[in-house]
């Protein structure tokens, strides 16, 4: 079970071993999704109308922009800013699950709630989602500025994107879109182990100590919190983007239309000024596709990452009982 469980103390995990659990389970979910990221950020960071319907835009439906990237970029596109999308998920990955189980465990032993009740789970994963981004929020905007770039490309390489921006915007541009990051992580994390906390008990009971699970339940139930949570706070990810691009518009002039915002509430009144209530919801589909994958798969290996580190401290207490026994 994600969370400080009391009952298998003695196979607790230290933060750091949760950490490693959880830079695994980010740097392999990402590695599967990416194409959905991509497609996704395209969405948002367009102006006009996506529509299949009345197709106003560059890009009017998933499978269309699928088609005209691979066919205008090659397939590689679609892993466009993978390598600082990669360094994000290793480390957010890291910093909120370790964040998540040693908060979980300060509650269950400082306060009188139960480690393992959902709306634990909602605030301590809010909090460490929080603590996840503060730390990752340069790595997301490098991310989001190599998945918006067509061709001819800005930046060359990580290295020649880092000095470009630090020179041309100041270090604070690195932090573009941390307002509405952190309006929108804290419940998007939070709704995320909550539902996950609620489907995992509806669906079986607890394992057994010790065993954290990572099975086909695992993928399930993740799968299910990343649509919910994705669904309720949408906008947010969209207004950041929308934020991280900033400075960023002459890469953006042939996919369309582009806009350059003040801020957060400049964006907001901008977005629903030209583009409706339905400008707020740009990306969705793809959005939810990739928020079911990945936070199914997050999860899946997150716990299949911990039911390896829990086998490998039995066997080696095993072994180590085994060869005291025998020097005796």
């Amino acid at each position: 079970m994600v969370g400080y469980d009391p009952g298998a103390q003695d196979a607790g995990l230290a933060p750091e071993e949760a950490a490693l659990a959880g830079s695994a389970a980010g740097m392999v979910t990402r590695a599967l999704i990416s194409p959905f990221d991509v497609l996704k950020i395209r969405f948002q960071l367009q102006i006009e109308r996506v529509s299949s319907k009345r197709p106003e835009g560059k890009y009017w439906g998933l499978f269309q922009a699928s088609h005209c990237i691979y066919s205008e970029e090659g397939l590689s596109a679609f892993w466009k800013g993978h390598i600082p999308a990669q360094l994000l998920s290793i480390c957010f990955g890291a910093v909120q699950f370790a964040s998540f189980e040693f908060l979980t465990e300060v509650v269950h032993k400082m306060t009188p709630y139960d480690s393992q009740t959902a709306g634990v789970h909602f605030v301590c994963g809010g909090l460490a989602a929080c603590s996840a981004t503060a730390v990752c929020q340069p790595l997301d905007t490098l991310r989001t500025r190599f998945a918006a770039q067509g061709n001819p490309k800005v930046y060359r390489n990580l290295r020649h994107a880092v000095s470009t921006m630090c020179r041309s915007e100041g270090v604070l541009t690195f932090y573009r879109g941390l307002s509405p990051t952190l309006l929108a992580v804290f419940p998007y994390a939070g709704l995320q182990f909550y539902t996950y906390n609620i489907f995992k008990k509806l669906l079986a009971p607890p394992p057994k100590a010790g065993k954290s699970g990572g099975d086909l339940r695992s993928l399930v139930c993740g799968s299910g919190a990343g649509i919910i949570s994705k669904t309720m706070t949408y906008p947010f990810d969209l207004f950041k983007k929308r934020l991280q691009v900033g400075g960023f518009e002459a890469a953006r002039v042939h996919f369309g239309q582009v806009r350059s915002y003040k801020g957060l509430a400049d964006c907001v009144v901008h977005i629903a000024k030209e583009e409706g209530v339905r400008g707020f919801f740009k990306g969705l589909y793809p959005s939810l596709v990739k928020a079911a994958l990945s936070t199914g798969f997050t999860f899946f290996w997150y716990e299949f990452f911990l039911n390896v580190m829990y086998d490998l401290k039995d066997s080696w207490r095993t072994n180590g009982l085994t060869k005291e026994s025998k020097e005796r």
